[in-house]
């Protein structure tokens, strides 16, 4: 798999997880706010909560790591937790909105 191929499957994986609160993805809420992953292998993800005291933090971190790390050609991966900017309803996907009734 190609780094590209990767890069995608690292979304469609994101895809994957969830807010215990929330019906929607962390992507489509726009929680994700960085994918970078290096030639070797080396996957670094900025990530946000949609509150910074989110009771569930630690478990959607942990979920998206574990989900990210099992990636084909993902050899290390980071998930770095951060707040700024300060995650708003405008950044989710439109698919989101629709899902939550904000559209």
């Amino acid at each position: 798999m190609d780094k590209f191929q990767t890069e995608e499957r690292i979304v469609e994986v994101l895809k994957t997880v969830y807010d215990p609160e929330i019906p929607v993805d962390v992507y489509n809420l726009g929680l994700i706010y960085r994918i970078e992953l290096d030639d070797d292998g080396h996957l670094e993800v900025d990530m946000t909560l949609t509150a910074p005291n989110c009771p569930a933090a630690d478990f959607i971190a942990e979920d998206v790591r574990q989900k990210i790390s099992a990636v084909e050609g993902v050899k290390e991966a980071k998930v770095n937790l951060v707040f700024e900017p300060e995650w708003t309803k405008e950044m989710m996907s439109e698919e989101a909105k629709l899902e939550l009734g904000f559209l």
